[in-house]
């Protein structure tokens, strides 16, 4: 086998053993065993709700365990081609084997990052929540950067984005916003981008063009339903209203129709300006809320899993999860994963599956890198 054709090999049974640790395949056959044999049960749909998560469950489970095999035997089909021609000195069949090979390849890690979507709230609608780390307008223009970053990449997979809330930076960029990203595992996507977002470039805002380090900070958490009960105390809540605000002039109310909800217990804040009625806004922030509390109870059961859990807390040295670098030189470094991408204006413009692939392998694989931080 040529390496070429080596190369692909390894790239495609690298993404199969992923799903299959992702999946727990063993357990997962026997799961689907289960599952059939309950589908068959005529009394299935006596509890709709039930049936209908039972069949989900199944629907899932078959269609991994049956993309796994389907690329194994289709792999198997290619390197046969490919030892046939070598074998008889045809480079036209050797080439098409080849050419078969680097498809399944890309197949099989578009696949993969599917079937590592398997959490609790992967498939749901998601929250993105940026706030500007201290630092003036240097980091409330970050923050604007990363909230265009998130817009255009949610745009570009043919995702539903809402601005549920804004508020400008004094002199440019915002202080915080909110996005609301609608579409299939939007929120089993974006959720790995929590975290501390650090800024290196020659500050367009410093008359001595110095180079200046900013930091933001991205929260993501699901978009839940009524059916996850999460009991929350009217008297831990302290909720403000205040006249909302908006980019361009545009959004900007003359009443006090936005409404900011502060769990105490947590400190975890929420607010919502997206309606001109404070009725509205106070509903949408309180789910905003809920799915807070619900992000936060399971990032506590994955560490309780883990053991390594680490509160994201400070936005600033020491907490944060990728670097973009654009002077003196141009990169983008995920210093979880050590995914580089040598054109940052590529990546805020959108271009973060490769980032947030990597990252979702690493929670199932538990390894970690040792990366320089970028400077």
């Amino acid at each position: 086998m040529r390496a070429e054709g080596q190369a692909h090999i390894e790239r495609i049974e690298a993404a199969l053993a992923l799903v299959r640790q992702s999946l727990d395949w063993e357990r997962a056959l026997r799961r689907l065993d289960e599952l059939d044999a309950r589908v068959q049960d005529p009394t299935l749909w006596d509890d709709p709700k039930q049936a209908q998560a039972i069949t989900q469950e199944q629907k899932r489970l078959e269609t991994a365990i049956t993309t796994v095999r389907e690329i194994e035997s289709e792999m198997s089909d290619a390197i046969e081609f490919v030892e046939m021609g070598e074998a008889e000195g045809d480079d036209e069949v050797v080439g098409e084997g080849l050419s078969s090979l680097q498809g399944l390849a890309e197949r099989a890690d578009r696949d993969k990052v599917q079937a590592l979507l398997s959490g609790e709230a992967d498939g749901n609608d998601t929250y993105i929540e940026i706030h500007a780390g201290a630092g003036g307008t240097e980091s409330q223009d970050w923050a604007e950067m990363l909230f265009r970053m998130y817009a255009r990449w949610a745009e570009q997979r043919g995702y539903k984005v809402e601005t549920v809330e804004y508020q400008a930076g004094d002199q440019a960029g915002i202080k915080s916003a909110t996005l609301l990203v609608k579409g299939d595992n939007a929120y089993g996507y974006a959720k790995t981008e929590s975290g501390v977002h650090r800024l290196v470039r020659i500050s367009p805002y410093d008359s001595s063009a110095r180079r200046h380090t900013s930091f933001s900070s991205v929260w993501v958490y699901p978009v839940i339903d009524d059916d996850i009960d999460i009991e929350i105390n009217p008297a831990d809540l302290k909720i403000d209203t205040y006249r909302a605000s908006g980019a361009g002039g545009q959004h900007i109310n003359t009443t006090d129709s936005a409404v900011r909800i502060t769990h105490q217990p947590t400190g975890i804040v929420v607010a919502s300006q997206n309606d001109r009625s404070q009725h509205k806004n106070r509903a949408t922030a309180m789910n905003m809320l809920k799915a807070r509390l619900f992000e936060r109870e399971m990032a506590e059961r994955e560490a309780a899993a883990s053991g390594e859990y680490q509160e994201k807390s400070d936005i600033g040295w020491g907490h944060q999860i990728r670097s973009y670098v654009l002077q003196p030189y141009q990169m983008v470094k995920d210093l979880r994963t050590g995914v580089t991408s040598p054109t940052p204006d590529d990546v805020l413009d959108g271009a973060l599956d490769p980032f947030i692939s990597a990252a979702l392998a690493q929670r199932v694989t538990g390894e970690t890198v040792e990366v320089e931080d970028a400077e």
